[in-house]
């Protein structure tokens, strides 16, 4: 496109359609266009894209094919064990939570007809009159708090339970009224019972095989690490949707062999694409791009109490040896943000601007690993395709790492039961951290010493009281200024290296219509299934 600067990606014709649905006119759409670099004869053509793409009325039926990058025996139907994109996609399509995120970022009512609160302590949940479960069951307050309660039981195993620590009590008023008590003040929790642990299930489910929620779609076939098969739900309360017929889930874990699955029709969308696919997208009618610019990362992490993270200097010496630049610009084909070791990224109010960026200097990193002796010794670093673009990013800081006499080997497994046997396990590896929408629930899910998913073993009793404190606050100043503090925290003590922050490429059908990007992840949050449809 020559009439445009580089920066502006397919993705971003899903920024306008939100900004329409949320009624800025044309003025205002060229201007945000124009201020991210869209020439004047470019920006009209995404306004008609957008314009078309709004127009456009869903059509009924078909059965769509998805295929996900992993997928393990350990896959799950329980929305509190969920860990991966795999699961995301598949509670999307079953369960529904309170309140979910729009395309913009908005906190929307979706279970709950409102939540409210005037302390931010003590929470009233009105639920929607009619709904109900795929069993014929009515929903009620007391599906909410069995809900959320079991978040608090060790024996469940909860992905959250850092999170629902949060919650002092939870009563049902009411059929259709619950509270939600708090330990301490949280503004956040409208957004935070939107994340996807936090689906409703039915009150007193033990047995999570059949899926039974409240969702668009009802289960057909759940075996754990091939596929899943599911229903429109015919009863599904939404005025709206879902469009598809069936929809079927599986995972390919060879990337290339994925692209070429979309590309022959075989299957309808290819999650988390590699971005160096981007070139043969492009221009293939086959196929069309689905970017969405996300806060979504692939970390190297090297464990605080292993080998050898747990020697002084050497987590601040890998930091000086990744090349940002390069793995921006040559593994991820532009489709990045360069990133400081810390997971809040630029778009986001809290984030910390005066954090002063990491720069690569491989000098300084072997005068680190001198000190720490451990140049010309083996450090085997763990890489798989299930932790996108990981092995990318191993190969380049490999070949930094030959130039300062640092003997990298690269240790690439497959990608299933990457998460369930190397993941948070092996002392120097890569996980891959879908988009979080506040600064809180990062922390909360990923640094705090207690945290469920804490990748390299950061411990602060500092930290942990800080976290709290703006948990509570109402001064959004005060905030601000603690969470850039943690940042700066995380970025120098925690042994979690962020290079970029990714944008998620999805290859998909050009039948495919109603795409719009979410902050919550790719394939729109893993909620594709719900809210596209065939183009007729």
């Amino acid at each position: 496109m020559s009439d445009t600067v580089a920066n502006w990606t397919p993705g971003d014709d899903a920024m306008v359609e939100n900004a329409i649905r949320h009624g800025a006119d044309r003025r205002e759409l060229l201007r945000m266009m124009l201020a991210g670099g869209v020439a004047l004869s470019a920006g009209t053509a995404i306004l008609g894209r957008a314009g078309a793409a709004l127009a456009a009325e869903p059509v009924k039926g078909g059965h769509l094919k998805v295929a996900g990058f992993s997928a393990s025996t350990a896959d799950t139907l329980d929305p509190a064990k969920a860990s991966n994109a795999t699961d995301y996609t598949r509670c999307c399509s079953l369960y529904n939570r309170l309140t979910f995120i729009d395309g913009a970022g908005k906190v929307t009512m979706e279970l709950a007809d409102s939540v409210e609160s005037t302390d931010a302590k003590t929470w009233t949940v009105r639920l929607r009159k009619g709904v109900t479960f795929h069993d014929g069951k009515s929903l009620t307050a007391k599906d909410v708090v069995f809900s959320l309660k079991r978040h608090l039981d060790p024996a469940v195993g909860s992905k959250v339970a850092t999170l629902a620590k949060q919650f002092a009590d939870v009563t049902a008023a009411d059929d259709l009224t619950a509270t939600i008590t708090l330990a301490a003040a949280n503004a956040d929790l409208p957004t935070i019972l939107a994340l996807h642990h936090f689906m409703i299930v039915a009150d007193g489910t033990t047995n999570f095989s059949k899926g039974n929620g409240t969702g668009a779609f009802v289960l057909k076939e759940f075996n754990p690490g091939v596929r899943s098969i599911v229903a429109r739900n015919t009863n599904y309360w939404k005025a709206k949707g879902p469009y598809f017929d069936s929809f079927e889930y599986f995972a390919i874990g060879d990337e290339s062999a994925r692209l070429n699955a979309v590309l022959s029709g075989d299957i309808h969308v290819g999650a988390n694409l590699n971005p160096r696919s981007l070139r043969i997208i492009e221009g293939n009618p086959a196929i069309a791009p689905f970017i969405s610019k996300l806060g979504t990362y692939t970390d190297l992490n090297l464990r605080l109490d292993l080998a050898p993270g747990d020697k002084a200097g050497v987590v601040e010496g890998f930091k000086y040896l990744v090349n940002r630049q390069v793995i921006q610009k040559a593994v991820l084909r532009g489709l990045a943000e360069i990133a400081n070791d810390q997971p809040i990224p630029s778009w986001n109010p809290y984030f910390n601007a005066e954090l002063k960026q990491r720069e690569f200097d491989p000098e300084r990193a072997k005068s680190l690993f001198q000190k720490a002796g451990i140049l010309g010794q083996e450090v085997r670093v763990v890489a798989s395709d299930a932790a996108s673009s990981s092995a990318d990013y191993a190969a380049v800081l490999q070949q930094a790492a030959g130039k300062i006499g640092l003997n990298i080997v690269i240790d690439r497994v497959p990608s299933d039961g990457y998460w369930s046997n190397h993941w948070l396990k092996d002392a120097v590896g890569f996980g891959n951290i879908n988009a979080r929408p506040t600064p809180d629930i990062l922390f909360s899910l990923f640094y705090q010493s207690t945290a469920p998913w804490n990748e390299s073993r950061y411990k602060s009793e500092k930290f942990d009281a800080m976290l709290l404190e703006a948990r509570g606050l109402l001064d959004q100043a005060k905030r601000k200024q603690i969470y850039g503090e943690m940042q700066a925290m995380v970025a120098n003590e925690a042994g979690t290296i962020i290079p970029v922050f990714q944008s998620n490429l999805d290859g998909v059908s050009p039948k495919l219509k109603g795409l719009v990007a979410n902050p919550l992840g790719g394939m729109m949050g893993f909620a594709l299934p719900e809210y596209a449809w065939f183009g007729a």
